[in-house]
Parts: C-alpha cells; sequence; structure tokens
C-alpha cells in the first residue's frame, strides 16, 4: 500500500469521525509492514498538509517478531525481525506524533513469538516520552497490564495512563465481556483505556467498551468486514459504523480537540516537521 493511500484513508476516517489514526505503513512493492522512516514520513507528512486535525498515533509494534530457525532455534529464522529498540522508535523520535503505541507484551502471537522484554520497553518509554510523545499502552492479556503498572510504579510511565485493551488476538484474552472487564478492572485507578476486538468481534467490542466508560479502536487492522461475507471498502465505513452505534447507546463521539483534552495531549508540545 502506498503512503498516499494510507494517508487518504487516515483523511477519510476522520472525516467519518474518528479522532485518533493508529498508523502502520507498509512496503509499497511488496506490501509487507516495514519501518522504513521515509515511509512514514511521507504518510504523515501528508496527512498533516491536509489541514485534518486527527491525532496521529505511530506504531512502535514492527520489531518484535520472532521465529526460531530451524537449524539453531537460538537463531531467527529470516521472518523474524527482532531490532533494537532505537530501530523501532526511530520514526517516532523524528516526526514527533501526539501518540504512539507500546505494546507491552511478550506472547505467542499467531504462530509467532512476539517479544518485548521489560528493558525494552523501558528504554523505549524513555525515548518516546523525552521526545514529548504519549506511549498508548497496548495491553494483550492480563499478565501485561501487569507488566504496565510496574513501569508505571517505577516511573517509567509518566503522568496518566492510555491503555489499550486489545482482544480476540490468539493467544492473548478472549474477545468478550468477561475478559474486557476483568482487564479494565486491573487497570490503575482513573487510567484512560479503550478496547478492540478482532474481527466479528470489533462491534461488540465497540458496544462492550462504550457501555463500560471506556473508548473505542475499528478498523482493518482489525477486521476486514463491513458485515458478514463483504468485506469492507475502506476505514471509513467501519468508522461510520461505530460512530451509529457509539450514538444509538447514548454515548458521546469525541472529536479530536475532545480527545487532546480526554488524553491530556493538549498540554504537550507537538513539533510537526
Amino acid at each position: 500500500m502506498h503512503p498516499r493511500d494510507i494517508a487518504r484513508e487516515v483523511i477519510a476516517a476522520a472525516r467519518a469521525g474518528a479522532a485518533i489514526a493508529h498508523i502502520h505503513v507498509r512496503d509499497p512493492q511488496t506490501g509487507s509492514y516495514s519501518m522504513e522512516l521515509e515511509l512514514y514520513r511521507e504518510v504523515v507528512g501528508r496527512i498533516r498538509d491536509s489541514g485534518t486535525d486527527i491525532v496521529i498515533n505511530l506504531t512502535t509494534g514492527a520489531g518484535a517478531r520472532f521465529i526460531p530457525g530451524a537449524d539453531d532455534p537460538r537463531i531467527g529464522a529470516p521472518e523474524s525481525s527482532l531490532a533494537h529498540p532505537e530501530a523501532r522508535v526511530a520514526h517516532v523520535l523524528d516526526l514527533k506524533p501526539e501518540l504512539c503505541s507500546l505494546d507491552v507484551a511478550t506472547m505467542n502471537f499467531g504462530r509467532h513469538a512476539m517479544v518485548n522484554t521489560p528493558d525494552h520497553l523501558a528504554r523505549m518509554a524513555e525515548m518516546v516520552q523525552a521526545a514529548g510523545v504519549k506511549p498508548e499502552l497496548e495491553v494483550f492479556d492480563l499478565g501485561h497490564v501487569r507488566l504496565a503498572r510496574d513501569l508505571l510504579d517505577r516511573g517509567v510511565i509518566q503522568g496518566k495512563p492510555l491503555f489499550q485493551l486489545c482482544l480476540g488476538i490468539p493467544w492473548g484474552a478472549d474477545a468478550d465481556a468477561r475478559s474486557m472487564l476483568c482487564m479494565k478492572d486491573s487497570l490503575p485507578d482513573g487510567a484512560d483505556w479503550t478496547a478492540f476486538g478482532i474481527s466479528r468481534a470489533q462491534y461488540p467490542a465497540v458496544a462492550l467498551a462504550a457501555a463500560m466508560g471506556g473508548h473505542v479502536r475499528v478498523g482493518l487492522e482489525d477486521n476486514l468486514y463491513i458485515s458478514r461475507g463483504k468485506l469492507a471498502p475502506g476505514n471509513a465505513v467501519l468508522v461510520e459504523r461505530a460512530v451509529k452505534l457509539i450514538e444509538q447507546l447514548g454515548a458521546n463521539v469525541a472529536s479530536p480537540a475532545d480527545a487532546r483534552r480526554i488524553l491530556g495531549l493538549d498540554s504537550r508540545i507537538c513539533v510537526q516537521q
């Protein structure tokens, strides 16, 4: 997917009612996930030049994949992508978005392992916060919440935390009410939180999170379908459906300005380059 296409999707999602855009990039030639700084620069530059005021949230998830080698399991197979903390946040330090994700998780992730050691997490958190970027703490199971709380207790994560409850991903917490409530009740008092469920659990998770007082995330990263058997043509229709559901539940949809106020981003200095 070309950077212009990713930027266009973000702008369309913003017009549909999204307050925050969580962004990955792909190699335009192969379609594979990429950590290439120039791709992030183009995407972010196009969004900022468009005048869209959506809050930008860049991923730092790339660089955590490990698949044991067939001959020596201590050495990663060619598909592994383990990278130093500095490489994983280079695009964040360069572009200074208001948010970036931080996967507080080492776990089996489908058929490979996602590896985020406490020391690497601490280093990444320190670097992005020094650049004025707030980390979004992505947690996939209860143990990840415990690790995030330890980072908070030790002062590695500063200020009021933002948690993302990631549900339904093999092999993390199930995308159901029991899992969401259990994880939500394990969060620090006063923490901001949002949640998503993958695939067919996307909209049940929207309803559950909104009913529990949380925020919500939808999009093609988590679910490709707008209805059973019907592929979504883009992110905007998924956002529009979430907006309708939230409003039907009697809740309000936050604007980007609302999101900045809720998350304490309006007091941060965001350098746009």
